[in-house]
């Protein structure tokens, strides 16, 4: 048996999975909203489906969800630069606040080719130890994000040898009660291993190209209950020798319940495809079960 086609059977399989798992917990008739976190501590929703920052995969499960409860949550996100721009919609759902699943679809425009990028992401995360606000340490969780890119061609042309890959991370995440001049601060810490090109959608590896681990990182300061301010950093490969620069952002996510976020940035994301300079903006929404 093809060991590619065996591992893309049960990506299917692990795919089909999470979105009936999404289904069953929109449909069953005892889910109710869940607030058994304090408000925006489980972050927003990530580009590639899971909880965390903007560009950055943190700690925190997506939701409120406390031990006992199970929540929901969907978002959509968009990303626009000088000669690209990301559409992203998403589900994710937490279940005891021990275990993630998410699916993300992703559609980028390339500009300059008139031209769109298509890409589906199935996510799992796991927290292995602590709570973000009362544990002593850090919270720590590890994720997967198996990543299927649908318009290979462009990808290939420019020297990726795979449309399919899965990433793997570590993250940890904590929240200091009144640690900057009374304020909260949160931080979190994640290393990827990945060969993603420009996130996936430039397809995967390059030749005499390895995975590698990559640093990402985030810190916020919660100005209030209801808003934070923050920055990320992502590091990035460069499989296609093209100059792929790390991302960065600067952002501000307002929470004003527990049934909605909105996060707007500012979004610096160097060189794509060797056109320089990708500035610009993110704008995303989540709502929650």
């Amino acid at each position: 048996m093809n060991l590619s086609n065996g591992c893309n059977k049960e990506m299917l399989k692990l795919k089909h999975l999470i979105l009936a798992s999404l289904i069953l917990l929109v449909v069953h008739t005892n889910v109710r909203s869940a607030d058994g976190k304090l408000l925006a501590t489980p972050g927003v929703s990530q580009v590639e489906g899971s909880a965390g920052g903007g560009i950055v995969p943190w700690a925190q499960l997506a939701g409120y969800a406390s031990r006992e409860q199970i929540s929901g949550s969907g978002y959509c996100s968009k990303v626009s630069v000088d000669d690209f721009a990301l559409n992203v919609c998403g589900v994710q759902a937490n279940f005891f606040d021990r275990v993630e699943v998410s699916y993300a679809k992703q559609s980028f425009e390339v500009k300059p080719l008139n031209t769109d990028l298509k890409q589906d992401i199935v996510g799992a995360k796991v927290r292995l130890y602590g709570d973000l606000v009362y544990s002593k340490w850090p919270q720590i969780s590890v994720g997967i994000q198996h990543k299927s890119l649908k318009t290979e061609t462009i990808a290939f042309a420019l020297g990726a040898n795979k449309k399919s890959d899965t990433d793997f991370y570590i993250a940890s995440s904590k929240l200091h009660l009144g640690a900057v001049a009374g304020y909260n601060w949160l931080w979190n810490v994640s290393l990827r291993h990945t060969q993603a090109n420009q996130m996936g959608l430039l397809g995967f590896g390059g030749e005499g190209k390895n995975k590698q681990w990559l640093l990402e990182a985030s810190t916020a300061v919660l100005m209030s209950r209801h808003i934070a301010i923050g920055m990320e950093f992502r590091e990035k490969p460069d499989n296609l020798n093209l100059g792929e620069d790390h991302w960065r952002d600067v952002f501000v996510a307002w929470f004003p319940n527990k049934s909605v976020s909105v996060t707007a940035a500012w979004v610096d994301l160097g060189s794509i495809a060797a056109i320089n300079d990708q500035t610009g903006w993110y704008l995303s929404v989540t709502g929650y079960l």
